[in-house]
């Protein structure tokens, strides 16, 4: 009875082994697909823009999930040397209704749209006081307060640097020139071909006249010696 007690056991704690296995396993699967699917936001694949003093300039950014979106808050910050400035937030409350936006600063514009999950902001009249790191931020309670954030970089310049296309012309135009030479010789060999053509078709012609003629001359002159040859009756 014993040695069947102690069977018992061991089978039942691996059992309960077996399950912990498996559901630390679904455990991981379920962390993995949210982790793979949840929130983030982009500032698109330029994180970065050089614009002049006085422009306007769009902040862009989006955000994404893949089980979707409830109360999405959203919010943007500049840094100013490590002071944060909120300059506008709003919530979301679901997919395709826009937001309520309360703006902190004058010259922030918000112009996204959540039916294409765009969060971005319009920065009007800009100054060199404005350069720096500005800060897009979002948190979705529906994936358990999941946050994000993409940090978009913006550079003010007095006026906009000249680009050298010295390089660009000059392989331009040895390109073009390559090619143009290439088409001439291409017609010129066409030109020669074709001349060379006609010019042995004649040189056929002539030769088939020429034959012609000396087997007429030949045929005459045979004929007139047989017409000496016939004796007088």
């Amino acid at each position: 009875m014993a040695s069947v007690d102690s069977t018992g056991s061991s089978v039942s704690s691996r059992l309960r082994s077996g399950d912990l296995l498996h559901a630390g396993l679904a455990v991981a699967l379920l962390l993995g697909a949210w982790s793979v699917g949840g929130l983030e936001v982009s500032t698109g694949k330029v994180s970065s823009i050089e614009a002049m003093n006085g422009s306007t300039v769009l902040l862009p950014c989006t955000y994404s999930s893949c089980i979707g979106i409830k109360n999405l808050y959203f919010n943007w910050h500049y840094n100013d040397n490590g002071t944060m400035i909120k300059l506008c937030e709003a919530v979301i409350p679901i997919e395709g209704v826009e937001p309520r936006v309360t703006v902190y600063h004058e010259r922030v514009e918000f112009v996204g749209s959540s039916k294409s999950n765009n969060i971005s902001i319009l920065l009007w009249n800009i100054t060199f006081e404005d350069e720096g790191d500005y800060i897009c931020f979002a948190k979705n309670p529906k994936e358990k307060n999941r946050n994000h954030s993409a940090v978009f970089t913006l550079r003010v310049v007095d006026q906009m640097k000249e680009v050298d296309n010295t390089l660009t012309v000059i392989i331009v135009s040895v390109l073009g020139g390559v090619i143009g030479l290439v088409i001439i010789i291409m017609v010129i060999k066409a030109l020669v071909v074709h001349f060379l053509l006609k010019d042995d078709e004649k040189n056929k012609e002539c030769l088939v006249s020429s034959s012609g003629n000396d087997n007429t001359e030949n045929g005459l002159s045979g004929a007139k010696a047989d017409n000496k040859g016939t004796p007088k009756a």
